[in-house]
């Protein structure tokens, strides 16, 4: 018997030890996981599991470090182990795991789990609630939610945060609005969820909770002031976003304010601004945050402050974090600095695929393809694989054919054949090439199709001269279950266009005013566009005229299709009118239009005015396109003395196109001596083409030297020169 009392005592006092052993392991798991540790917390529960046996303090503690590192792997471990153990029974084991499932993204996991608990409380539903509604659930959110007998404010919150962010804004807008309804007192995450969802179109609706915060008090709060500036920017109200700022000094404005009102400068692309603010920011000794250095160096600051952010960047010891590196790799790409980009890439020992697949687009913004390629050469023997941003970056720079179906190969090979946005950029690439049979086989062999897929295959037969091959496939598309957007039709207006397809045109313009997309914009331009290559100039106008909104390419449009109906005072006074409104200023698109359009006219003296206000009150400097028409338009005309003085000037630019037109005004006026001199350039650049000789022979005719003509023309002869035989359409 006292045997067996010592041996009870022996087993009772190591039980005592091991049980202190354990609250002491509790207390290093608890430690390591609030200090952020959470890798040591998972490598000290595997010590512990192998001497002791964890209780459902260790387990919750862990999955909570688990949780915090989205690790499905050791979470699925835990969970199996607390079935094994029974653990599961206790609310904080259940929760933790929710939360796991939740922070995993992993909604099917969420409701298991939620289901196994006897006893739920409201953690358990906030959690699920939340996480079902973020991850697009929310039909079965709200059935939870309708079902629940008390709803205090955080479940609440849950719910309407999570509609938010799943995009489901006027869900959200209407559980606030039912919470204020039902006398549930709003705290400031309630607050801070509804006014951070209020852009531009809700502006008032967000005053009207501004207001509100204002009663309550809770203007006070951080992050509800954080929320108030995140809405005001998102209005694009800057001013007002900068008064909420000031006026709230006094609360003392912590690291976040900061980064909102930073973020927010950038977004507006007022990078001077957001510097100053930053500057203030360290006026006020905070110190900034990845998030600071990230928004700072994705805006377009100049290429000095540039190199001071990241000398900060490296001063303050953030060398080693990924996304600020990723962000000065941009940074430096956007300035131009490539040899920046690829030394900071390189000294990033923690590159993920953000940071390749930044480099790889680098080089491709700049059409470095080789470099590109190499660069993922580079990150296969990394062992990082790629992704559809990947492949898209390196077919948008693909310099050559064979890169493309080097890429369509490498595409196969990683399984990303059947990825729909692969599909689009392969078809785009091949199409930039010229083969657009493979582009249109890719089309057919995609199992589901984007809007974009639909949009690149009938661009990529007008850019490769096959509009009635794209107009074909408009029939396919509105069977399909997609709809037509802006871009579509502006194609499918493009192509009518191009080939004259007037009832085709008018169908997508009833199809227009039928659907309710606005004639504005892109739409607009390419009706007139349209209806003046069909011949319609009238129509063009009507479109033109009932426009509210018009840009520089509307005006274009319109001054263009006056110039193709050889309409040229209308053009001009559609240019003073154009230059009476504030709406658009001329640009150089503009003045081709309207030299074109003089020149069809003969219309000299608007002409030249035109041309010599275009440096003199634009600062627009002549370019090739403007030299052509004001030299055809003044050869024409039979001015040769304002050609040659043209010609003499300091900024003309010598281009065959304008010598070809200038020799063709030479023939038609028999100006032999200025007909020499440009032959004599022509036959520099284009000595075996025939037609020099015609139209210098063409000019010695029209002068009556009919033994010079007949000279030149035997001299086609004897250089063995070939003229191109005339075709016609009509037989």
């Amino acid at each position: 018997m006292k045997a067996f009392t010592r041996t009870l005592t022996i087993a009772t006092e190591i039980a005592k030890t091991q049980q202190k052993r354990l609250v002491d392991f509790n207390l290093q798991l608890a430690r390591l996981t609030r200090s952020g540790l959470y890798n040591d917390a998972l490598r000290l529960f595997a010590q512990i599991q192998r001497h002791l046996r964890p209780d459902h303090y260790s387990l919750s503690t862990t999955l909570a470090a688990c949780a915090s590192l989205r690790d499905v792997k050791f979470g699925n471990q835990l969970h199996a182990y607390a079935s094994k153990a029974g653990f599961k029974a206790y609310t904080q084991v259940a929760n933790t795991l929710l939360s796991l499932y939740a922070k995993s993204q992993d909604v099917v996991s969420v409701k298991w789990v939620f289901g196994e608990i006897e006893y739920p409380d409201v953690y358990s539903y906030t959690t699920l609630l939340s996480a079902s509604a973020k991850m697009g659930c929310v039909d079965f959110a709200l059935e939870v939610f309708d079902k629940m007998r008390e709803r205090d404010v955080t479940v609440w919150n849950a719910m309407i945060t999570g509609c938010m962010e799943s995009g489901n804004a006027e869900i959200g807008f209407s559980l606030f609005r039912d919470m204020l309804k039902y006398g549930v007192r709003c705290d400031h995450y309630s607050f801070a969820s509804v006014l951070s969802s209020c852009y531009w179109e809700l502006a008032d609706y967000g005053r009207q909770v501004q207001s509100l915060v204002i009663k309550t008090g809770l203007l006070l709060r951080n992050s509800v002031v954080n929320a108030l500036i995140t809405m005001y920017f998102h209005s694009e109200n800057v001013e007002d976003a900068f008064l909420v700022f000031e006026e709230t000094v006094d609360l003392g404005h912590n690291h976040i304010t900061y980064n909102v009102m930073i973020d927010g400068f950038v977004t507006m692309n007022r990078a001077h601004e957001a510097f100053q603010m930053f500057q203030k920011m360290l006026e006020g000794s905070l110190r900034p945050t990845e998030y600071t250095f990230t928004s700072l160096m994705s805006s377009r600051l100049f290429t000095r402050v540039g190199y001071q952010i990241h000398a900060l960047v490296v001063k303050m010891g953030f060398e080693a974090c990924t996304s600020v590196i990723n962000a000065a790799i941009v940074m430096y790409s956007s300035c131009g600095d490539l040899h920046a980009a690829r030394m900071v890439f390189d000294r990033l020992e923690g590159k993920d695929h953000v940071s390749w697949n930044t480099m790889i687009s680098t080089y491709c913004q700049w059409n470095f393809g080789r470099s590109a390629i190499s660069a993922y050469q580079e990150m296969q023997r990394a062992d990082i694989e790629p992704d559809e941003f990947t492949f898209g970056s390196l077919l948008a720079s693909s310099e050559l054919i064979e890169y493309v179906n080097m890429i369509q190969a490498l595409v196969f090979k990683n399984g990303f054949h059947s990825n729909i946005h692969v599909s689009n950029a392969l078809m785009s690439a091949y199409s930039k090439h010229g083969n657009i049979d493979q582009a249109y086989r890719i089309f057919c062999s995609m199992v589901s199709r984007s809007m974009i897929s639909w949009n690149t295959i009938i661009s990529a037969f007008l850019l490769n001269r096959q509009p009635i091959e794209g107009l074909e496939l408009v029939p396919q598309l509105l069977m399909s279950e997609l709809r037509p957007n802006d871009y579509t039709l502006t194609i499918i207006l493009s192509i009518c266009a191009r080939i004259s397809a007037l009832i085709h045109g008018k169908q997508v313009h009833g199809y227009i005013l039928r659907f309710g997309f606005t004639s504005e914009g892109s739409l607009g331009n390419a009706l007139i566009t349209m209806y003046s290559k069909c011949g319609h100039l009238d129509w063009s106008l009507r479109v033109f005229n009932k426009m509210n909104e018009r840009d520089v390419i509307t005006w274009n449009a319109m001054i263009s299709a006056y110039a193709q109906h050889g309409q040229g005072k209308e053009a001009v006074h559609c240019l003073k009118t154009m230059q009476g409104s504030s709406e658009a200023k001329p640009d150089r698109a503009t003045f081709t239009a309207i030299l074109s359009a003089c020149s069809r006219a003969g219309l000299v003296e608007n002409g030249t005015g035109i041309f010599n206000s275009m440096e003199n009150d634009f600062g627009i400097s002549p370019g090739i396109d403007h030299f052509s028409c004001v030299i055809d338009l003044l050869g024409r005309s039979g001015h040769f003395d304002k050609v040659e003085r043209i010609i003499n000037s300091e900024n003309f630019e010598a281009h065959p196109n304008i010598w070809w037109s200038l020799l063709s005004a030479c023939a038609a006026h028999g100006n032999l001596k200025l007909g020499r001199l440009v032959a004599k350039f022509l036959l520099e650049v284009e000595k075996d083409n025939p037609s020099v000789y015609v139209l210098l022979s063409n000019a010695y005719a029209s002068d009556g030297q009919w033994e010079e003509a007949a000279k030149i023309r035997q001299l086609i002869d004897n250089i063995q020169v070939m003229k191109q035989p005339g075709c016609s359409w009509i037989s």
